[in-house]
């Protein structure tokens, strides 16, 4: 008995109407995967688009690479390669068969590291490591600076000639670690731990040359991205050329496109901070410019005072007032031919008590002391304007280099011009130079005992 249902109740497709159902359900399953295997049956026809398999021991997929991506590959595919390979699945509807659309291939050593790259730089931004918001800024005046590099390599050399071309009086101090191998990562990670703990710098500079994607590595690493997060002292970070970013770059808190360009960003300008100090010179002699005139507007009123109290002026306004006690008496005496002799007597008294002589004198003390007390608060004045310059001399003389070396004490230089700073960086027989206040001179080390 057949039980099949009517053919009115089937669901009847056609192949077109079937590959089209598990096309729709393959891209809408899978989506963009990553793929890594061997290229097996490269060919590429006159359409230029590239056709392939990626296999390993157990199977393989079909692949197609359309143009014009098929042309922007930086290597030329052939049968054996190791590849990684990105792409969507889809259904090939004639043949029936599923493969992968490809729109990104590389080689596979460079690809895992990029791999790894990639997935760590999308870990650590989803966790805000990257944010502007979290990182720190720079302090508006750097004094000490530590270096995080290799002694040998060119990167420190660059570094430090900029900065001592800029800033000669800034604080530059080593910390050798390896920028590159196996140890790499965990010995920056320890000196930057160190450096930061001990509090002695303004800026920590992690920096290296350029370098292949393996010499690279250790600048993307996740415990260094972490320790740098983590640190206290602002970091900044110049690795490799300006093309290349590492991890650490992403998380310290300034990139700089070079070491040079670091060290550009880190130091002042000399020439600047010369021209700061002439801007300053110039606003203490506007100060002292300014002092001078308020003193001398303070002198006229006292001078004038100083006038008015003058013997002489004082001596006429004296004699004015004689002649109108002179009128009165005068007066008093047509008024009474016989005044009484008691009261000529006290008239006598009054008249001697004004006698001109006695009001000079007075006078004249008066004149004396007031010059005094003026001469006095002048030269108070001008003594402290002068203490003051004198102070603010001392103090522009005080930060030049040049006095240090005008007391007696030298620099000594190695071969390279550098400063050396430890007793222990020095070699029997080696040959350094001295600069002193009026030059330079050659000089050996002497074994210890020697004279």
């Amino acid at each position: 008995m057949n039980n099949s249902p009517p053919t009115s109740e089937r669901n009847i497709l056609a192949p077109s109407q079937l590959n089209t159902l598990a096309r729709d359900l393959l891209e809408g399953a899978f989506g963009m995967v990553w793929i890594e295997g061997e290229l097996g049956g490269v060919s590429r026809p006159a359409s230029g688009h590239l056709y392939f398999a990626l296999k390993d021991a157990r199977a393989q997929v079909r692949c197609a690479l359309f143009k014009p991506k098929s042309q922007w590959l930086k290597f030329r595919p052939v049968d054996g390669m190791q590849v990684l390979a990105r792409g969507r699945v889809t259904l090939y509807e004639p043949r029936g068969e599923y493969q992968l659309i490809i729109d990104h291939m590389e080689e596979a050593g460079e690809g895992a590291l990029r791999r790894a790259f990639e997935q760590l730089k999308a870990r650590l931004q989803a966790e805000g490591l990257f944010e502007a918001a979290r990182k720190r800024a720079l302090p508006a005046r750097i004094a000490h600076i530590g270096v995080l590099s290799s002694p040998g390599g060119a990167a420190v050399h660059d570094v430090l000639t900029v900065l001592r071309r800029r800033f000669p009086l800034l604080s530059v101090e080593l910390l050798p670690v390896p920028v590159q191998g196996p140890l790499a990562a965990s010995e920056i990670v320890r000196m930057l731990a160190r450096a930061d703990q001990s509090g002695r710098y303004d800026v920590l500079l992690l920096t290296r040359g350029g370098g292949s994607p393996e010499d690279l590595a250790a600048f993307n690493d996740e415990s260094l991205a972490r320790t740098i997060a983590a640190t206290q002292t602002p970091v900044v970070a110049a690795i490799g050329h300006e093309v290349d970013t590492s991890i650490a770059e992403l998380v310290a808190d300034l990139r700089a496109a070079t070491p040079s360009a670091a060290a550009e960003l880190l130091s002042r300008d000399g020439s600047e901070l010369e021209r700061s100090l002439q801007r300053q010179r110039g606003r203490i002699d506007s100060a002292f410019a300014r002092l001078r005139e308020r003193s001398w507007l303070r002198l006229d009123p006292l001078q004038h005072r100083l006038a008015a109290q003058h013997p002489a002026a004082r001596l006429a306004r004296g004699s004015e007032r004689l002649r109108a006690l002179q009128q009165r008496l005068l007066h008093r005496t047509s008024q009474a031919l016989q005044p009484p002799q008691a009261q000529l007597s006290r008239l006598a008294l009054r008249l001697a008590a004004q006698h001109p002589r006695l009001r000079i004198t007075a006078l004249h003390q008066a004149v004396t002391h007031a010059h005094q007390r003026q001469r006095s608060l002048t030269g108070q004045h001008l003594a402290r304007a002068a203490a003051r310059l004198t102070e603010l001399g001392r103090t522009l003389n005080a930060v030049s280099p040049l006095a240090t070396l005008q007391r007696g004490y030298s620099i000594l230089l190695d071969e390279h011009g550098r400063s050396i700073r430890h007793a222990s960086a020095l070699q029997p027989g080696q040959r350094i130079s001295a600069r002193l206040a009026d030059g330079r001179r050659r000089l050996r080390v002497e074994p210890e005992g020697e004279d």
